[in-house]
This record gives structure tokens, sequence and C-alpha cells, in this order.
């Protein structure tokens, strides 16, 4: 027992030496920042803000639009989903006889692949 609380206060000693460290670290870091004129990129509590906020106001009329743009997306997609398939971007779409020759030939191919393996077997 005495092993394990020698163990712990050795441990909360180097935890005690290595806070201090990090607030030395810290300082030295807020000093060379301030002569260069930089702010803290670090987040948290210490770090000042000096960005742009916006009021409820604005924030509520940004959400609304957003909103209403979904909609308009949603209207179009249930619009056009009972319509002939979208046209992918740079390719003509397809005939039912293309597709159909597709089909067949992709169905040929596998009944020789299913071949070839019955006869390997």
């Amino acid at each position: 027992m005495s092993n394990l609380n020698s163990a712990l206060q050795q441990l909360r000693e180097e935890r005690k030496q290595a806070q201090s460290q990090v607030e030395k670290l810290d300082q030295a870091i807020s000093v060379i920042e301030g002569l260069s004129g930089r702010t803290s990129t670090r987040g948290g509590a210490t770090s000042n803000r000096s960005g742009r906020s916006l009021s409820a106001a604005a924030r509520r009329r940004i959400s609304e639009a957003q909103r209403a743009r979904w909609a308009q997306r949603k209207k179009q997609a249930t619009s056009s989903s009972s319509g002939p398939r979208p046209v992918v971007a740079g390719r003509k779409p397809l005939s039912v006889s293309a597709r159909r020759r597709i089909a067949a030939a992709q169905k040929a191919r596998w009944a020789k692949f299913r071949a070839q393996q019955k006869a390997a077997a």
C-alpha cells in the first residue's frame, strides 16, 4: 500500500511540474503574440473572439431563406420524379432500345461466364 501511495505522490509531483511548464509556455506564447500584434488562435474560454455576430432577426431571415430554398428544391424533385429521368451532365440519355441491347449483351456475357465455370468444375 505504501508503494501505491508513493507512486501516487510522485505522479502528482510530475503533474504539478508539467502544469507549471505549460503555464510558462502559455505566457511565452502570449508575449510573442503581443509583440507581433496577433491574437490567440487557440479556441477556448480565454480566446478573444473579434468576429462578426449576427442579430437574432438576421439569423431568422437567413434560416427562413434557407428553408425556402430547400422547399423549392424538394418541390422540383417531386415534380420531376414522375417525369423523365434527369440527364447526367455531359451524357445523352439512352433510348429504350439501347438499354435493351445493353441488357441482352450483359446477360449473354453472364451466361458465357457461368458456362465456363460449369465446364471448369
